[in-house]
């Protein structure tokens, strides 16, 4: 079949196969995803309500930036807009910072059911030297469809293995990873094994301890005693895995703003009682649970001991029979509640493309009595200070980056999302993906039909 192929090419001539090539090229174009230019000209977001991040909004607001930088945040009749070179009109429009999208594979795996595409993964058990953010594919397809629904921010995250490596912090517009980094290697993630797993008996599922979890739990803890002795010392011989983990063991840099901080996933009680044990016994200065599934049954401890939680994604079911059929939807508002420090997070199938979906699953928390502002909070400062860069994003605020994006609608409701500009560090972001240009195509399709039809 290749061979006929082949010679029927051959065949061709030059005019012809040029004209066929041309039209290849223009079926298959591609959006237009150029990065955005750096902010050359004073811009002024003017009118609508203003969604600060902070837990507070400010109606008929005014946003200006220069420089990549906001410089101004307030009432519209506060601001002289003759400051400003382009005035963005955003009356009865919504205003809000970027949002940010913790433990994400975004950027490090395409297509599923390619291997070759697969980079969230590497092989090991503890491989806390594996970085995850030189993986990352800035150009990946994915992206603009997330940039669309107004999540520019991301944590890129391993996975995989006791300790799946170090994550960090990137934007949603760049030419490659090296312009994407906005913190690296923010902290290490360690996957806490379980305590138990299900047995079925006579077709009942009966909860057994893991034979292994004891074995396992002691390969972490030496792990960890061997980092921390390497971190203390003058080691002679260079140790890539233990240089890794110095970050969370340094002298005096523990709740310093570029101090490592250990993300673990677990879900369980126990699992999180476990863990809780090893911060103390370690003395972590910086522990983030994600997950935490079960992590309302464990407020008190989690609060008094300075742990916040990534959520599980809200558009999920119950873990068990036993529990409420809203758990997951009402799971942000608990913690609210409790006063445990928060943020929204997406893992789950196709994590990937379901990163763009991270706004909805603020809305179903407000729907489950969240308020609104706590849940856009949820999304960009919380998350922000969890990651350890919310002195320069997560709000609307005079010194950080001007990284935001107005929506003619509610951002955190389905039908209300539609962003109409966005910037990151103030560079205008093209709001394209190849899902949108497949709609204009086929709707121009089915519309010249109805036109020809009479309909």
């Amino acid at each position: 079949m290749n061979r006929m192929l082949t010679l029927h090419f051959q065949a061709m001539k030059a005019p012809v196969l040029f004209a066929f090539l041309a039209f290849a090229v223009t079926a298959f174009a591609q959006p237009n995803l150029t990065p955005g230019a750096p902010q050359s000209e004073r811009v002024l977001v003017l009118g609508g309500t203003a969604h600060l991040g902070t837990g507070e909004a400010i109606e008929n607001a005014a946003i200006g930036f220069a420089d990549g930088f906001i410089d101004f945040v307030g009432a519209a009749r506060d601001v002289d807009p003759k400051r400003y070179a382009r005035v963005v009109d955003a009356e009865g429009m919504h205003i809000y910072p970027g949002f940010i999208a913790p433990n994400s594979t975004l950027g490090l795996m395409e297509v599923a059911a390619v291997r070759a595409s697969r980079d969230y993964r590497e092989v090991g058990t503890f491989k806390p030297n594996v970085r995850s953010v030189i993986a990352y594919n800035a150009a990946s397809d994915i992206t603009p469809t997330v940039r669309t629904n107004g999540v520019l921010m991301g944590q890129i995250t391993p996975r995989g293995g006791v300790i799946g490596g170090s994550s960090s912090v990137v934007q949603f517009d760049a030419w490659n990873w090296e312009d994407a980094v906005v913190r690296a290697d923010d902290g290490i993630h360690l996957y806490w094994p379980s305590t138990h797993h299900k047995h079925f008996e006579d077709g009942r599922a009966q909860l057994r301890k893991r034979k292994t979890y004891a074995q396992r739990l002691h390969e972490i803890r030496d792990f960890f005693s061997r980092a921390e002795a390497y971190a203390a010392g003058t080691p002679t011989k260079r140790d890539l895995r233990m240089e890794a983990m110095k970050g969370l063991f340094a002298t005096g840099e523990r709740t310093a703003p570029g101090a490592t901080t250990l993300y673990v996933h677990a879900n369980d009680a126990k699992q999180i009682a476990e863990v809780i044990r090893f911060k103390r016994a370690q003395e972590l200065e910086r522990l983030v649970l994600v997950g935490g599934a079960d992590s309302w049954m464990m407020a008190d401890p989690l609060r008094e001991n300075g742990i916040a939680v990534m959520v599980q994604r809200t558009h999920t079911v119950p873990r068990f029979a036993e529990d409420d059929i809203d758990l997951p939807y009402k799971l942000p508002k608990l913690l609210e509640d409790e006063g445990v420090e928060y943020c929204l997070q997406g893992e789950g199938r196709m994590p990937e493309m379901n990163t763009r979906n991270l706004p909805f699953y603020a809305g179903t928390a407000v729907a489950y009595g969240l308020e609104y502002e706590q849940a856009v909070r949820a999304l960009t400062l919380s998350t922000a200070r969890i990651l350890g860069i919310d002195n320069v994003c997560g709000s609307l605020e005079p010194g950080k980056d001007a990284t935001l994006f107005i929506s003619a609608g509610d951002a955190l409701d389905m039908m209300g999302n539609n962003v109409q500009h966005a910037w990151v560090q103030g560079r205008d972001v093209v709001l394209d993906n190849k899902q949108i240009q497949l709609y204009e195509k086929y709707k121009a399709k089915y519309d010249a039909q109805r036109a020809a039809d009479g309909r």
